[in-house]
């Protein structure tokens, strides 16, 4: 997913999709999954030189991606979606320089309670044995950049470094999710719920244990049957409420917790016992999956009103 935050920002996007022939390439390979340079061409009608100028651009800001491929006549340029989503937030945006970013590795999570199926990995093998959650104690876990479990929590300490005598206004944060079926599984539906200091904020239903192609930045030794990528999620709670992807999923808001620079901020992701659908969380890291990103937090804030910081 790509946030857009500005509509300056996103200026390449919107003219890379002020034409007809890239909209229908994005819908070509939206149905096709990756398509050819010479298969495109032909579903267009146009030759391959004018297709190479609207691939260029479509490519150069993050649209899609070429790679090539060895073929019976040579190499083979073959195109295919980059995003999966792209939110512009219109909203005017709080003062930028008011915001505290950290990113948090997979494996440092401070609490957990997880069920097999189950495992964690560093980018240079397993962590332990597959399927058994004594390892999530494992000292190595710390370097793990992915981890899946059936069904329970796992919960992160965020660092809270905002400057003295502010108070927290938003809490923004993204990650790599899907669920986590036996193997793979595209359709397996699970209900993953987020929490914040234990005070559950929303859930999300994942659609999937996604295996269908393999994922951009799985390290070479990772098997072609297990969880190759996931949907990057953008969780935000504000003084609106908590959101997912820009939609409300709850009403809670961030006053509620009245958050200071003082305050510790425990984030939970959870496959709870009471959910409708029990399949699994999945959470990819920096060296796993299609973003190549860890778990990243921005934290907003603002100086807090007088009569609280006395």
């Amino acid at each position: 997913m790509l946030h857009i935050t500005s509509l300056n920002d996103g200026l390449d996007i919107f003219k890379a999709l002020g034409s007809d022939v890239r909209v229908e390439i994005l819908n070509l390979l939206l149905e096709n999954k990756n398509m050819s340079m010479n298969e495109l061409a032909s579903h267009l009608n146009i030759t391959n030189g004018a297709l190479t100028s609207h691939i260029k651009k479509l490519e150069s800001c993050g649209l899609i991606s070429t790679s090539n491929e060895s073929a019976g006549h040579g190499n083979q340029k073959i195109c295919s979606i980059l995003l999966d989503k792209i939110l512009i937030d219109l909203e005017k945006q709080q003062n930028n320089q008011n915001v505290y970013s950290t990113d948090i590795k997979v494996g440092h999570y401070s609490a957990y309670r997880i069920y097999p199926t189950c495992g964690l990995a560093s980018d240079k093998a397993l962590i332990g044995e597959v399927d058994d959650a004594r390892y999530f104690d494992h000292p190595d876990r710390y370097n793990a950049d992915i981890l899946w479990f059936s069904k329970g929590f796992v919960e992160y300490n965020i660092p809270n470094f905002i400057p003295s005598l502010q108070k927290i206004t938003q809490i923004s944060i993204s990650a790599e999710l899907s669920s986590e079926a036996p193997g793979i599984n595209s359709v397996w539906p699970s209900d993953i719920a987020f929490y914040l200091n234990d005070v559950r904020i929303g859930s999300w239903l994942s659609p999937g244990d996604f295996g269908d192609s393999r994922g951009l930045f799985n390290p070479d030794w990772w098997l072609p049957f297990w969880n190759q990528y996931g949907l990057l999620k953008l969780l935000v709670i504000n003084q609106n409420g908590t959101f997912i992807d820009g939609l409300q999923i709850s009403d809670v808001t961030i006053d509620s917790f009245h958050l200071d620079y003082r305050s510790s901020l425990r984030f939970r992701m959870s496959v709870d016992d009471d959910a409708e659908h029990i399949g699994g969380l999945t959470i990819f890291g920096k060296t796993f999956g299609n973003y190549g990103q860890d778990i990243k937090v921005d934290i907003h804030y603002a100086p807090m009103e007088e009569s609280i910081i006395h």
